[in-house]
């Protein structure tokens, strides 16, 4: 079922950080979000835009901040013809199904919408529509859209599920499985691994995958990154557990910092530079030989928008991985403005670990 989110409080529309904290949470509950919207303090369409919803049929968050959460109560009351009462310390539609500290749920005409107050720097409370069904997720690496389905077709007529392919990456694709009426998830996804061993990893999650799979073989890796600016670390740390196996990392912007933190030869800076396969290589070295870590990824290239030549342009990223025993780099081209390289830019070195090693990882 889609989900709406309503953001009430003006806020929300400038707090980058505290919209993706929310959105983290309702992807909790479900996948399908139908759409966002903005309101001010005091903006006037509030109300009928409520209306509406019931009139169509929308479930709906409200995310509202404690200035802004009694007047959502007042309009909802207004528009089923309730009444507010106090429950929890605070004013709640009387015919509310649900109701927590700062969150309650109301039914209306088949319509549920859940309100819940926060503000900056305070936990998000819980929301009550109970876990809508969402899409099993898989990895799937090494072959193209069409080609996946082709490979795929038979298998999800034969358990009776549905697949959505997105592709993240050249050569690495999400698979969302849902089940339609007789469908056997597992099933598939276990006679699937069998059909592509080497490429198939059945998590939602990658980089959980990583941490799951190095902490149980007692193995650490480690990054030195230089246009990607900490965004490869990032992609590690924001998830629990990645102390058990990141050493450390090391953002090596200009070139004395590369010759100084990862002993990349100066002779090399100058006549490869600092985004060459010669240059990413030793940085890779210097970061095993510096963190004493199992595995390293590198990363150099220009981002943009601006800095690139005819014979680098914007866009150009030499990635290095390394194990004690042997490395690979690879030079790539992305498309994009800064961030959407460095996003690539990430996704790809990700993608290189994990196919690279693939006695580990799969």
């Amino acid at each position: 079922m889609k989900l709406n989110i309503l953001f009430v409080g003006t806020k929300f529309l400038y707090n980058e950080a505290l919209q993706e904290y929310v959105l983290r949470q309702v992807k909790k509950v479900s996948d399908d979000i139908a759409s966002i919207h903005f309101y001010k303090d005091g903006e006037n369409s509030l109300f009928l835009d409520l209306e509406a919803m019931f009139t169509n049929r929308k479930n709906t968050i409200i995310v509202a901040s404690k200035q802004n959460f009694p007047t959502i109560g007042k309009l909802l009351c207004t528009i089923t013809e309730d009444n507010l009462v106090v429950h929890e310390e605070m004013l709640v539609p009387s015919r509310a199904s649900l109701f927590e500290y700062n969150s309650y749920l109301i039914e209306h005409k088949g319509v549920r919408i859940n309100v819940v107050s926060l503000d900056e720097m305070r936990k998000m409370p819980n929301i009550l529509f109970d876990d809508e069904k969402k899409d099993v997720v898989i990895q799937l690496f090494g072959e193209d859209e069409s080609s996946a389905k082709v490979l795929l077709d038979a298998l999800s007529q034969t358990y009776d599920v549905k697949l959505e392919f997105v592709t993240l990456i050249e050569g690495w694709l999400e698979v969302h499985i849902e089940s339609k009426k007789h469908g056997n998830v597992a099933e598939f996804i276990h006679s699937a691994k069998q059909l592509l061993p080497k490429k198939i990893i059945p998590s939602s999650n990658v980089m959980v995958y990583i941490i799951e799979t190095l902490s149980q073989q007692n193995k650490t890796i480690t990054f030195a990154e230089s246009c990607t600016g900490g965004l490869l670390t990032y992609f590690l740390t924001r998830n629990n557990g990645a102390s058990k196996i990141l050493n450390g990392s090391l953002v090596t912007y200009s070139n004395e910092i590369k010759a100084n933190w990862l002993a990349v030869d100066r002779d090399v800076l100058e006549t490869f530079g600092a985004v060459s396969k010669e240059t990413v290589s030793q940085m890779s070295e210097g970061a095993i030989s510096v963190s004493e870590a199992d595995f390293a990824i590198s990363v150099s290239g220009i981002a943009g928008d601006t800095g690139g030549t005819p014979q680098k342009p914007v866009g150009t990223v030499y990635i290095g991985v390394r194990n004690k025993n042997e490395h690979i780099e690879e030079h790539l081209l992305f498309q994009g403005d800064r961030n959407y390289v460095q996003y690539q830019s990430v996704l790809y070195a990700v993608k290189m670990l994990l196919l690279y090693n693939q006695e580990i990882f799969f």
